[in-house]
């Protein structure tokens, strides 16, 4: 019997392909804030989520809501201007949808970046976190129900979801460019409300550095598929309990859009070191 999520997904790729024969090496996912990247790709083609049937739709200000297709110098790059999220009622394998859908277009690294709430020790707001490891215990996880053959193994490996590679690339891009990154460990609970300060003690206490309410789901589908992942966050609050502030979105947007000019720098010229000829062909 053919799985229902395995041929939503052939559907959207099948979509996709009668606009664009484009085959990215790079995927981007562009969170909260963070769509300014998308002004130095050389833009190939534009798909509107809304115009591919089935695919999930982002309802969250700040999220554009399309695909964008292009180069930066060599580098062929699909961006996800914007994401989907678990708590916007969708179902986790429809969170994750895009994110596979970006490997069955060819793509062979995931670069994830999201806006976070700090709680390591010397974070600030407009901080960026290199993401090292996830907590994933508090989201649902993507893989659950009948295993998809086709995409990966029943009982995929976590011990390097994030490739130290990679990491080895931002963290010299970093160093060179002058950026403050700091590194640790980010958890995603599901949203939407902001944690309370007793979360984050628990979480603090886990030793999570970062909390948010998306990226691991994609990290762990992606990395079912066999793709190189790293990760980004910008912290845009320090989380509750750790500051006096109440939380809310408009100060995460508005930490995110000051942070945004280094962001920028750091993914561009991280991007432009990635190398994608030793990585397995796509064969989806």
């Amino acid at each position: 019997m053919a799985n229902s999520v395995y041929e939503k997904l052939l559907q959207c790729r099948d979509a996709v392909r009668k606009v664009t024969d484009f085959v990215p090496d790079v995927a981007l996912v562009l969170g909260s804030g963070l769509g300014a990247f998308a002004d130095n790709i050389r833009i190939e083609k534009e798909i509107s989520y809304s115009d591919i049937p089935g695919f999930p739709v982002s309802t969250v200000p700040g999220h554009a809501g399309k695909f964008i297709f292009g180069y930066l110098d060599d580098k062929k790059i699909v961006c996800m201007k914007g994401r989907v999220h678990f708590y916007e009622g969708y179902d986790i394998s429809d969170v994750v949808l895009p994110a596979r859908l970006m490997k069955m277009l060819g793509a062979k690294i995931l670069f994830l970046t999201n806006a976070a709430g700090g709680l390591g020790d010397g974070f600030a707001a407009g901080d960026l976190m290199l993401i090292t490891d996830h907590v994933s215990i508090f989201a649902p996880n993507p893989l659950k129900g009948a295993n998809i053959d086709e995409l990966g193994p029943r009982f995929p490996d976590m011990s390097e979801v994030y490739s130290r590679d990679l990491q080895d690339i931002i963290r010299g891009v970093a160093r060179e460019n002058g950026i403050r990154l700091q590194e640790g460990v980010y958890c995603q609970l599901t949203g939407p409300s902001f944690e309370s300060p007793a979360e984050i003690r628990l979480l603090k206490g886990l030793g999570v550095s970062a909390v948010g309410m998306s990226t691991v789901n994609e990290a762990i589908a992606a990395n079912h598929m066999g793709m190189k992942i790293c990760g980004v966050s910008c912290i845009s609050n320090l989380a509750a309990g750790i500051s006096d502030v109440p939380l809310c979105h408009e100060e995460v947007q508005e930490a995110a859009d000051k942070a945004a000019p280094l962001f920028t720098k750091l993914v561009t010229e991280s991007i432009r070191r990635f190398d994608v000829s030793d990585q397995e062909e796509n064969r989806l």
